[in-house]
């Protein structure tokens, strides 16, 4: 609910059109905090009645701040602040060491933590014995307590006993290293496909709406693998950054005269 204060001194007979006063307002508090990421506001049929306002009035104001994209309306929860977005260098990191290093309170549910045994696909991806154990988890990755992400990760058998306690309080990459593995390399493919059902509830988005996807197989120095992931990620809240090299370099020309 938006504060009290926030609206009650509008200028109701002024040429500002209270539509403007109202998204001025709203959007000044989001920025300084005062409305802080993932506040839910009211329906606009509860803030006009409150306001005294009409709803066509609160609508617009609401419209306006939807399109600077500072609110988001989502089906089933209704209209909420916009968490700044994360960006994320393709690099060989993982997600919770990311959100950790810009300040973004990493936590994670644990939703599956089980040892299976290896199917062909982890055969391929992890270089296996078919039906040899593997260790499958599955988290829910929040930055300050928001979905962001869901993670689907496969390890083998070296790695079955990696405990939940430890899942849920550090990121996966840490747990490796810890336990003195050294990630070299890593093979990924980014994507973007519709939300299962499952997936739409878990990252409170839009009931089969867009999801970035990515899928990683992580190797260390002897060329071993050690992970491979099936990862979905809120597409307002998360991006990948990509930086692009020339292949082809010019060729280098004498700079002296010719004559």
């Amino acid at each position: 609910m938006l504060p009290s204060s926030l609206l009650t001194d509008l200028d109701r007979s002024g040429p500002v059109p209270l539509y403007f006063q109202i998204a001025t307002r709203i959007e000044s508090a989001i920025l300084d905090g005062r409305i802080p990421p993932g506040s839910r506001l009211e329906n606009e049929v509860a803030l006009g009645e409150r306001l005294g306002l009409s709803r066509p009035t609160i609508r617009q104001a609401i419209q306006d701040l939807v399109d600077k994209g500072l609110l988001v309306r989502r089906r089933g929860i209704g209209t909420q602040v916009v968490h700044g977005q994360v960006t994320r260098k393709v690099e060989l990191t993982s997600l919770y060491e990311d959100l950790a290093r810009d300040n973004r309170a990493p936590t994670t549910d644990l939703l599956l933590h089980e040892v299976i045994a290896a199917d062909a696909r982890a055969v391929e991806r992890l270089g296996v014995e078919l039906d040899s154990p593997v260790l499958r988890i599955k988290r829910l990755r929040r930055a300050d307590g928001v979905p962001l992400a869901l993670l689907e990760n496969f390890l083998p058998e070296e790695f079955t006993d990696i405990s939940e306690a430890v899942l849920q309080q550090h990121g996966l990459y840490q747990v490796l290293r810890d336990r003195g593995v050294s990630i070299r390399v890593a093979r990924q493919n980014i994507g973007a496909r519709r939300a299962s059902s499952s997936e739409s509830q878990l990252l409170q988005v839009d009931k089969h709406g867009p999801v970035l996807t990515m899928d990683r197989a992580a190797y260390d120095n002897a060329g071993q693998a050690v992970e491979f992931g099936h990862h979905a990620y809120r597409p307002d809240l998360y991006s990948f950054e990509i930086t692009l090299v020339d292949k082809y370099l010019s060729p280098t020309h004498d700079s002296k005269d010719e004559t």
